[in-house]
């Protein structure tokens, strides 16, 4: 029998499905015991709507595998953010022709700060390469994407946010 771990570590992300729960850092735990399984993820930020979706699928995957008892539970802290995509899934998104994050944002203890200026970002082509990229719209198929266009090569391109 294949162990749970493993099970829930395949489950694809249904926003970025070229993306593993794992690929993408929300799978935080998964606790196998007579009783059952209880997988504990984090969602990529409060009110994301593929999160009923996941915990669907994560049962599914896992009852399929023969587990019939799966509980999953969300923790909500620490944040999740795209530090913790995986290298692996790094490379999926680039492959995919989506621009995987940067470092996320660094911030001190207190208050975060509202800033209302879009800031200029350095976001390369996964097309081409070329650094001098611009957005199009600071949305795209999903909250967590931004459009963006590359003027060498003319191609416009998905970027993950940075979180």
């Amino acid at each position: 029998m294949v162990t749970a771990a493993a099970v829930a570590a395949r489950v694809a992300d249904p926003e970025l499905p070229m993306l593993t729960l794992a690929d993408l850092g929300i799978l935080r735990d998964v606790d196998e015991s007579d009783d059952g399984v209880v997988v504990t993820i984090t969602p990529t930020y409060s009110g994301c709507p593929a999160m009923q979706t996941i915990q669907d699928d994560l049962t599914g995957a896992l009852r399929r595998a023969g587990y019939a008892r799966v509980e999953v539970r969300t923790v909500l802290t620490p944040a999740w953010t795209t530090d913790w995509i995986t290298s692996a899934g790094r490379d999926k998104l680039a492959t995919a022709g989506i621009s995987p994050p940067g470092p996320a944002p660094r911030r001190g203890a207190g208050p975060v700060p509202l800033t209302l200026t879009p800031r200029r970002q350095m976001i390369a082509c996964p097309q081409c390469g070329n650094a001098e990229t611009e957005e199009i719209a600071a949305f795209s198929a999903t909250a967590c994407r931004a459009l963006r266009r590359c003027p060498v090569c003319r191609e416009p391109f998905e970027h993950v946010k940075e979180i």
